[in-house]
């Protein structure tokens, strides 16, 4: 049985591009696969002590996992939820990567200059994260890896390390399968990123300080459709899909079917040639509001104990796997006999 693998940090409420992009995503692919592929969803809370934690971390964890529940994860015997923390084997195959990964290549991450941009230093973890990313997918043998297209230079760099291990020692590892194979398993045309309400050159991100420049899963519904009112567009006066000349009006169409489950073709059509933007920021706002609405009320009813039960199911489950293909690496290296 292959394995569909996944995760989302824990640092702070998510916004609507991170569920939009990732989460609802991964959530239609588990429901659609878990019967016949291993689903591995979790929070990879090491990673998120990377950056600044604002001293909640156990329960952003708990908080994020509700969210895979109240977007509508179904879950049976093959998906299994776990913190990355809780399975020590993470850490252990990361430190033995290190010695198969090349400063070179991990300086070529974009993501590292992105996030030195403008500083004096950074700290380790940045630079190194990318490593322990591989050790959380080739632990587990996972072939499709749905995230962000902002991640998809860390998964070559994973089928780079797992092919020039195997070379080494044999078919250990499991390689991922490659970019375009992992788009078209998401079965979507290209990846989703939702940008920037303000500045549409960057995608909607939490640690970006404008507020109105991204629209979060706690805000309210009313505040939310402010902010989609707000939202950069341009002077052409006409609606048209074109992410290179409009970005703008293309986010907000990409928005739009999204969050109403629309194929974006038929958003694109019902537009196409209008020139009232702010008829279409109303609809966008509209939908938006109401999505939020839901979802809020879903995961009001999530509990505590729910998450907790599935956890130590889900722990338990991926300590075995991965202490097991941890061991096969140790007797690679003469660390096991």
């Amino acid at each position: 049985m292959k394995t569909i693998l996944t995760g989302i940090r824990a640092n702070s409420v998510l916004t609507l591009g991170n569920y939009l992009g990732a989460l609802l995503p991964m959530v239609r692919l588990a429901n659609k696969h878990s019967h016949d592929f291993q689903v591995n969803i979790f929070v990879p809370d090491l990673h998120s002590i990377i950056s600044d934690v604002d001293g909640n971390l156990t329960e952003n964890t708990i908080r994020s996992l509700k969210y895979y529940l109240a977007a509508g994860l179904n879950v049976n015997e093959n998906v299994h939820i776990y913190r990355q923390s809780r399975v020590p084997a993470h850490s252990e195959l990361c430190w033995i990567l290190n010695c198969v990964a090349t400063m070179g290549e991990l300086n070529r991450m974009t993501q590292y200059k992105e996030k030195g941009e403008g500083k004096t230093s950074v700290n380790v973890g940045i630079f190194d994260y990318p490593v322990l990313m591989a050790a959380d997918i080739l632990l587990y043998d996972a072939n499709y890896i749905p995230l962000g297209e902002d991640q998809f230079q860390h998964i070559e760099l994973t089928r780079n390390l797992a092919m020039r291990f195997n070379n080494k020692f044999g078919e250990i590892f499991t390689v991922p399968e490659k970019t375009a194979d992992q788009v078209k398993f998401m079965e979507l045309t290209d990846a989703i990123r939702i940008r920037d309400l303000l500045n549409t050159e960057k995608k909607m991100s939490k640690s970006t300080a404008a507020e109105n420049s991204k629209i979060m899963l706690n805000d309210e519904p009313e505040r939310a459709a402010k902010k989609i009112m707000s939202a950069t567009t341009d002077s052409l006066g006409k609606i048209k899909f074109d992410m290179f000349v409009q970005p703008g009006i293309s986010n907000l169409l990409q928005i739009e079917a999204l969050v109403t489950d629309t194929p974006l073709q038929d958003v694109i059509a019902t537009w196409a040639g209008e020139t009232r933007y702010g008829e279409l920021k109303k609809k966008v706002a509209s939908s938006v509001s109401q999505m939020l609405e839901v979802f809020q009320a879903r995961l009001s009813e999530v509990t505590d104990d729910e998450v907790y039960a599935l956890l130590e199911e889900g722990e338990k489950y991926a300590n075995e796997v991965a202490n097991k293909k941890l061991f096969e690496v140790q007797k690679a290296f003469c660390l096991r006999v």
